[in-house]
C-alpha cells in the first residue's frame, strides 16, 4: 500500500487514487505491493492498447534504447520515418507529426486549423466543438472541450471556440459561419459516458464542412488505433476528415500522440510546431510495434469479436440488475446505472480485484485491452456482478435504516 504521508505531501494533488501501489502488469492483469492480483479492464484509460507489457512492445523497447533513445527533435531518426511512412500508408493520409500526449495532439490539430485558414479562408479561426466534449487539459485543450468541470478552471480560457449540443446536426449548422476554420468533433464522447456520434450526424457533419468550405478535425485520441473495432473510427462511420489527432493506443503504454494532416490541411511549416521529445527513436519503435500488430490479419476482426462477446455479456447484466442501456464501439463501451452510484460500484468492484472507471456519477465505462480473453470478459462479468450487488444491497440498508 502507498505511504499516506508520501503522497500526501509530495505528490501535487491530480486524482483520486486508491491505497493499492502497482508493481507488475502482465496482458489484462495488475499486481500491487502485496501480490495481489486485479484484473484491468481500464488499461491506463485506454493507453494499453495490448495490454501490460505486451512482449512486441517491450522487444521493441530493449533493441531500440541499446542502439539510440532521442537523438533531438532537429534531427531525423530511422524509426521517425517509418512509422511516418506506414501510419499514413494505413490511414490514408499524407502527413504525420508525432507528440508526446493526445492533448498535444490536440493542440497541434488547433494550430494547424488556424494556420490554414490564414492560409485558406481569410484569417478565420473560430472552431466549433461540442459540449461535453474532451480534447484534452492544456490550457488550448481544455478552452477546446465541453466539459462543465472545465468552465470555471484557470479563467480567461483561449478564446475562438464555440460549442454545441452533440448528435445535433441544426446546431452544427447554425453555428457554422464566416469566422469558423474548423469543426472539431470526437466520433465517440468518452468522458461524458461513451455517447457515439449517430451515423447521420457525423456524416452529415463532414457534408456540411465540405458545402461551408471548413476543415473537419476528428478527435480519435481514445477512439483510434483498433479501439472501435477499425484502426480509426472515421472508417466505421464512412467520413473521412481533413485533420485526425491519435494518443493513447498509438504507443501502447509509451507516451506517444500524433496529428495527421490530408489534402490542404498539410500546411505546416518549420518553426511552427516542436517539442524535444518529439518523434524520439524510443516512441518510434513503440509505435511501430503497436501499429505493426494492429494491422496484422484477423486482428481487428478479433476485436470486433471481442466486442460483441463484451457487450452481449455486460447487457445481459444489465438486465438482470435493472441498469443501461449499455452503449459503444469495439472495446469501448459505457454502462449507465439506475438507482447506483458509479464510484461506488467502482470502489466495491476493487475489492473484487477488477479495475473499473467511472467517467460520470452514473456511468461505468469499460477500456479492456485490445488483446483481452474471452475468458477475461467472463471473469470480469462475474467479479462486477458481485460487485453490483454489494452496492445495491448496501444502498437497501442504508435507506431502510433511513426510513426507521
Amino acid at each position: 500500500m502507498r505511504d499516506d504521508t508520501l503522497a500526501s505531501l509530495r505528490l501535487m494533488p491530480s486524482v483520486e487514487r486508491p491505497a493499492q501501489v502497482f508493481v507488475r502488469g502482465q496482458g489484462s492483469w495488475l499486481w500491487d505491493s502485496e501480490d495481489r492480483a486485479y484484473l484491468d479492464f481500464t488499461q491506463g484509460w485506454a493507453v494499453n492498447s495490448l495490454g501490460h507489457s505486451p512482449s512486441v512492445v517491450v522487444e521493441a523497447l530493449k533493441r531500440q534504447a541499446e542502439r539510440l533513445l532521442n537523438p533531438g527533435a532537429g534531427y531525423y531518426n530511422a524509426g521517425l520515418l517509418k512509422l511516418a511512412s506506414r501510419l499514413c500508408e494505413a490511414t490514408g493520409s499524407d502527413q504525420a507529426y508525432f507528440l508526446s500526449s493526445g492533448a498535444e495532439a490536440c493542440e497541434g490539430a488547433i494550430k494547424l486549423a488556424r494556420k490554414w485558414g490564414q492560409r485558406h479562408r481569410g484569417g478565420a479561426y473560430t472552431i466549433v466543438t461540442a459540449k461535453h466534449s474532451f480534447h484534452g487539459r492544456t490550457l488550448g485543450a481544455m478552452s477546446a472541450s465541453g466539459k462543465p468541470a472545465f468552465q470555471q478552471l484557470f479563467e480567461p480560457k483561449l478564446p475562438g471556440f464555440e460549442k454545441v449540443p452533440f448528435n445535433d446536426l441544426e446546431a452544427l449548422s447554425q453555428a457554422v459561419d464566416s469566422h469558423t476554420v474548423a469543426v472539431m468533433l470526437e466520433p465517440l464522447q468518452g468522458e461524458a459516458g461513451v455517447i457515439p456520434a449517430t451515423l447521420d450526424y457525423l456524416q452529415g457533419a463532414e457534408r456540411l464542412c465540405r458545402a461551408r468550405g471548413v476543415l473537419l478535425i476528428l478527435d480519435e485520441v481514445q477512439t483510434g488505433m483498433g479501439r472501435c473495432g477499425a484502426l480509426l473510427a472515421e472508417e466505421l462511420y464512412g467520413v473521412r476528415a481533413d485533420i485526425v489527432t491519435l494518443g493513447k493506443g498509438l504507443g501502447g503504454g509509451v507516451p506517444l500522440a500524433a496529428v495527421l494532416a490530408r489534402g490542404n490541411a498539410c500546411c505546416q511549416e518549420p518553426g511552427e510546431q516542436g517539442g524535444t521529445y518529439h518523434g524520439n527513436a524510443l516512441m518510434m519503435a513503440a509505435g511501430l510495434a503497436v501499429l505493426k500488430t494492429v494491422l496484422e490479419p484477423g486482428f481487428l476482426e478479433q476485436v470486433r469479436e471481442l466486442g460483441e462477446h463484451l457487450s452481449d455479456g455486460l447487457a445481459q447484466l444489465a438486465r438482470r440488475h435493472g441498469h443501461g442501456p449499455l452503449r459503444g464501439q469495439g472495446l469501448l463501451w459505457g454502462l449507465p446505472l439506475h438507482r447506483l452510484a458509479a464510484p461506488a460500484v467502482v470502489r466495491a468492484a476493487l475489492d473484487e480485484g477488477l479495475l473499473l472507471n467511472a467517467p460520470q456519477p452514473h456511468i461505468l465505462r469499460f477500456s479492456p485491452a485490445l488483446t483481452v480473453s474471452h475468458g477475461n470478459i467472463d471473469e470480469m462479468l462475474r467479479r462486477l456482478e458481485r460487485a453490483l450487488v454489494r452496492v445495491s444491497r448496501a444502498r437497501l440498508r442504508d435507506t431502510a435504516l433511513a426510513a426507521g
